[in-house]
């Protein structure tokens, strides 16, 4: 697809262009590197753990970031913590705790998740709290020119002084309204306005021209993007379900502020559905990030919720997770026969080069992870194939320099550092009873480091022992 892919010195790399469906004008939108690329998602609204829906959303835009950087882009992804919000006041009231003590713990908490998930750190992970001089900024220039009006509950947003309101989800106001919650105010001037600034009277409160209260929501994001990438960014991404209202309201917002478009492209992720029911904590239907990690192992996870096109729906099933483990036992066998055998012939290779192509077209064709994910399990099959016929060492260094580009900008991760010493001893003894003959023993040993965890690959007198994952299914 792209002809312009770069070769440097004989090392593979990923072309340096790519493209991304725009939700607004459901056309493509392309970038082509050498240049910054700005990048804003919405991220947690800390008042819980964080989910695999969360996660899915997540792990669609660190493919992106991973992708993005590997092609030449100085990318500036920054994703947002919304760390004051009415059910984070109503959880702590109840915790009998500070809101700003419960949303920092479960920012840590989240930070665990997604080090544990191996997502890239963005550059800045912003706080809303730290940016409400920012959103009355914004606020007050935009009551100057007549986009925003104040009543003694606070400021509103006039959604009728922005013409184009409702273009992001393609619907006019009246079918906007329908069906979707609508902030009670006698004092609104249209049933679709929505708050900038809310008076209250209690929980955190900072002091403002139209009184003692908090922002509303969807000023906070705008603030944001203002404050640390400027008044057009390149993409805005989030979950489906924000396109009304939360970024309808955004762009109205930002747009009557500046005078430009908030984004060149917007992405919106499917939702990981359950029973046909989108996995939300107000349903009640959620898996936390931590507990399917602990479960299914973050590689099977990340393969699993990549496994749909992120614009597509993915519906929750076990069968799903148990094809994305077969897929990742293929490409996790390669990884370690490529750590343990690295090959380390100069010729090229023809496989390794038609499969690198193929992953790059993939992903630089509205960021199509599933066939990318294809691709690189092919890629392990050859890698397989080479490995048990003791070939690997020959073979072209090609092999694993499109098998790491690819397992790297798809996020994937093997264990770092030795195995335990409770192992190590198990494997010596496995290694003493071979010497002796003992082998249903031996046999016996084996299985239960597999039970554990630890994989052996005996090669000649030495043995490998793979940290692998054991997903439960049951």
């Amino acid at each position: 697809m792209f002809k312009d892919r770069l070769l440097v010195i004989g090392v593979l790399r990923l072309s340096p262009r790519f493209s991304v469906s725009d939700t607004l004008s459901g056309g493509r939108v392309e970038f082509v590197a050498p240049r910054e690329l700005t990048m804003y998602v919405c991220g947690l609204t800390v008042y819980d753990f964080a989910h695999i829906g969360h996660a899915r959303t997540l792990l669609t835009f660190d493919v992106l970031y991973r992708s993005a950087d590997a092609r030449g882009f100085a990318v500036k992804y920054v994703q947002n913590f919304t760390d004051i919000d009415d059910k984070i006041i109503d959880r702590a009231a109840r915790e009998g705790i500070e809101p700003l003590e419960l949303a920092e713990r479960f920012i840590a908490e989240a930070l665990r998740d997604f080090d544990a998930l191996n997502l890239r750190r963005p550059a800045v992970m912003p706080r809303a709290t730290q940016h409400v001089g920012a959103m009355q900024k914004i606020i007050s220039r935009l009551i100057e020119s007549g986009h925003a009006y104040v009543v003694p509950s606070g400021v509103y947003f006039s959604v009728s002084t922005f013409p184009n309101y409702g273009k992001l989800s393609k619907r006019r106001v009246d079918q906007l309204l329908a069906g979707a919650r609508v902030e009670p105010d006698p004092h609104k001037r249209d049933p679709a306005d929505f708050a900038l600034w809310k008076v209250q009277g209690s929980g955190p409160l900072w002091d403002s021209p139209w009184g003692r209260g908090r922002p509303g929501w969807h000023i906070e994001c705008s603030a944001m993007i203002n404050e640390h990438l400027g008044d057009t960014i390149d993409i805005h991404g989030g979950g489906a379900d924000l396109i009304f209202p939360h970024h309808e309201n955004e762009i109205a917002q930002s747009e009557s502020y500046t005078g430009k478009p908030l984004a060149r492209a917007w992405m919106h992720v499917g939702m990981l559905n359950i029973g046909s029911e989108k996995m939300a904590k107000s349903l009640g239907n959620i898996i936390r990030i931590r507990d399917a990690v602990e479960r299914w192992g973050p590689n099977t996870l990340r393969t699993y919720l990549l496994s749909a096109h992120y614009r597509s729906p993915l519906e929750f099933s076990v069968e799903g997770l148990r094809k994305a483990y077969e897929n990742w036992r293929i490409i996790e066998s390669a990884a370690y026969d490529l750590r343990e055998s690295p090959p380390s012939g100069d010729s090229e290779s023809p496989e390794a080069r038609a499969l690198l192509r193929e992953f790059d077209d993939s992903l630089a064709s509205d960021l199509d992870v599933p066939s990318a994910i294809s691709a690189l399990v092919r890629l392990s099959r050859h890698v397989g194939r080479l490995a048990s016929e003791r070939r690997l060492e020959g073979a072209s260094r090609e092999v694993a320099e499109a098998f790491w580009l690819m397992f790297g900008v798809l996020g994937y991760r093997l264990p770092e550092g030795p195995p335990p010493d409770d192992v190590l001893r198990l494997v010596s003894e496995r290694a003493r009873l071979r010497s002796e003959g003992r082998f249903g023993e031996a046999d016996a040993l084996r299985a239960r480091l597999r039970s554990m965890g630890y994989e052996l690959v005996d090669v000649g007198d030495r043995t490998y022992v793979r940290a692998v994952e054991r997903p439960r299914f049951d």
